[in-house]
């Protein structure tokens, strides 16, 4: 009876995990995220059907529960950091306070984000250079997202001899600016 029992509830597992998959697909849920909470869903409900069929054969489960209790409280503590990480990435993937191609700086970093992972976040800084930050960090750190607006302001201050031409000048600066700023959604406008 108990292994018919168990037969009977992985093929249930099985199909609500891949019930909920399309739940989560239908709901946008973030494609990074996704597998690694149905992975989760699957974990979790594998360890009640073991339990309960160790149950059915006539074992005392309250001990092994206390058991599962006790390691899975160490493995917590081994893995503080890691689970700190985990639960940034799910906040991140959540809420999304950047995404993929937008400049962000965050913990002293800029950089483009080129990856956002569960534990991670990968950023491309303006010297090419790959940045891995922990998700833990970024999402308890601040975040400033230079491209969510659509629109980055740049201040910058050039001076001029009084005797020069003003007018010149004002076009030999946006003509570098059209040079240097190769994008179409790029706005150059001057002040006197």
């Amino acid at each position: 009876m108990a292994i018919v029992f168990l037969l009977i509830g992985l093929k249930i597992i099985s199909i609500l995990v891949k019930f909920a998959g399309k739940g989560m697909e239908k709901r946008g849920t973030d494609e990074t995220l996704r597998p690694f909470l149905l992975n989760l869903l699957s974990w979790i409900l594998k360890a009640a059907l073991v339990i309960t069929v160790i149950q059915m054969l006539g074992v005392a489960t309250t001990s092994f529960v206390a058991l599962l209790g006790v390691a899975g409280l160490a493995v917590g503590f081994a893995l503080q950091g890691t689970l700190a990480n985990f639960a940034g990435g799910a906040l991140i993937l959540l809420f999304k306070p950047y995404k993929v191609g937008d400049l962000i700086e965050s913990q002293g970093h800029l950089g483009v984000v080129k990856e956002i992972q569960i534990f991670t976040t990968i950023l491309l800084n303006p010297q090419n250079r790959t940045i891995i930050l922990p998700n833990g960090a970024v999402s308890n750190g601040d975040i400033t997202n230079y491209t969510r607006e659509g629109k980055l302001r740049v201040d910058l201050t050039v001076g001029i001899a009084y005797e020069s031409d003003i007018r010149k000048a004002k076009q030999v600066l946006l003509d570098a600016a059209e040079v240097t700023i190769p994008f179409p959604q790029v706005d150059v406008h001057m002040d006197k």
